[in-house]
């Protein structure tokens, strides 16, 4: 059974769970840097995790912390994937430094 939280009690919740974020950013530094992930990009990423989250928290399953904590590291593992990065829906997942030249696009060179 999922919750039945009101708009209201869900932003409540969300803004006391914010500081996750960046507990999980902080214990994440190491890999956001070799990934070369933008602070700004992940923090987002993450906060959009947390509010469906909440929204889709099953209290049977386990406490909220848990559920938030497991969701926003699985979402900063998602965060380094080319698929992400680069937006390529298609992209194999170690797909790097994803160049394409405009000469191979000739109706994006026309442009």
């Amino acid at each position: 059974m999922k919750n039945n939280y009101s708009l209201a009690e869900r932003n409540r919740i969300v803004e006391e769970n914010l500081c996750r974020i960046e507990k999980t950013i902080r214990r994440n530094r190491t890999l956001m840097k070799a990934a070369h992930l933008d602070y700004d990009d992940v923090y987002q990423e993450l906060a959009i995790r947390l509010i469906r989250c909440v929204e889709g928290f099953d209290p049977e399953k386990g406490t909220l912390a848990q559920h938030i904590d497991a969701q926003l590291q699985y979402e900063l593992l998602n965060c380094k994937d080319s698929r992400s990065r680069y937006g390529f829906t298609c992209a194999p997942r170690d797909l790097r430094g994803a160049v394409v030249s405009l000469d191979a696009c000739p109706e994006l060179a026309a442009a």
